[in-house]
């Protein structure tokens, strides 16, 4: 259905290059989201002449963003960037006004994570829960909880996966994530078996693992659920959420001695660039790994 705003000129244009996005980048619907509210934003800014702008019309949106966060200008200006560039690929315009627009200066900030022993007082307050009160709600709570730190799934995929997503014989489950890219994803023994004992109570007509009301699980409820074990385990709530697991998970298999590569096909990075934010997790062992295992440094003992 279009968007009643995408009228006019630059509503138009709007909506061609959303629907380019949708079409042939294979964008997630929040992205799409995200890109038309800043685009929207801007035209507002522009008087409804953002497609037709100039350097010195872009020039006053840098002013308007000079109170912004410089993530959130840079976030704007990167979608502002690819919507003047699709215009002059597909001829709708003879020129590309961007380089006009701010380049803030941002510092990409490190992901947050837990330590192994935070993750061992998360699942020290499972097993309890368990061992004092086996209800449905502390198996399910296990199983989630499981999956995000032993398969790195990222929320969504998690409370939306279909009831028979994981097979007792199939030690790993093929995903679905962002933009629509597939990709295998390995699962623990443990997550199996926790999720093996919490299935047996799932209503056998649900096509959901983790169902609830008439949908699945809210990722709201996840990160509620997850605050109250990171409280009664010693853990501040503050520093969990199911993406800070999926870090942890990501350091944890990193620190272990994984594999870049295979860690961004785990993780579903569409570049690897995005999956080594994780490596100064791990900067001190993997400096110390030059200075031990270089092989000059076998050399230069050998000579000593």
């Amino acid at each position: 259905m279009a968007d009643p705003r995408d009228s006019g000129e630059d509503g138009r244009a709007i909506a061609r290059f959303l629907e380019m996005l949708a079409a042939e980048a294979g964008a997630a619907r929040n992205t799409l989201v995200a890109y038309g509210t800043d685009l929207r934003g801007a035209s507002l800014l522009l008087g409804g002449r953002l497609a037709e702008a100039g350097e010195a019309e872009l020039g006053r949106l840098g002013a308007a963003w000079s109170d912004l966060a410089p993530t959130t200008a840079a976030r704007k200006a990167a979608a502002l960037r690819r919507f003047f560039a699709f215009l002059a690929d597909e001829g709708f315009r003879a020129d590309d006004p961007s380089p006009a627009l701010p380049r803030p200066q941002t510092g990409r900030p490190l992901p947050k994570t837990l330590d192994r022993g935070d993750v061992e007082r998360l699942f020290a307050e499972l097993e309890r829960r368990q061992a004092a009160d086996p209800t449905p709600a502390n198996l399910r709570l296990t199983a989630l909880v499981e999956l995000l730190y032993g398969s790195g799934l990222r929320a969504t995929e998690l409370v939306s996966l279909p009831r028979r997503a994981l097979r007792p014989d199939q030690p790993f489950l093929i995903l679905k994530g962002k933009g629509g890219r597939e990709r295998m994803v390995p699962i623990s023994d443990r997550a199996r078996a926790a999720v093996a004992a919490y299935a047996l109570l799932v209503p056998v007509d649900s096509p959901w693992l983790f169902p609830s009301g008439r949908s699945h699980l809210s990722r709201i409820r996840l990160y509620q659920l997850l605050k109250v074990l990171a409280a009664d385990a010693g853990v501040p709530p503050d520093r969990i959420s199911p993406h800070v697991l999926r870090h942890a998970f990501a350091t944890h298999l990193l620190e272990g001695g994984a594999d870049l590569r295979a860690l961004q096909l785990m993780l579903g990075h569409a570049d690897i660039a995005t999956t080594q934010i994780y490596t100064h997790v791990d900067s001190r062992r993997l400096v110390e790994l030059v200075n031990q295992r270089h092989p000059l440094v076998d050399a230069h003992r050998n000579r000593a």
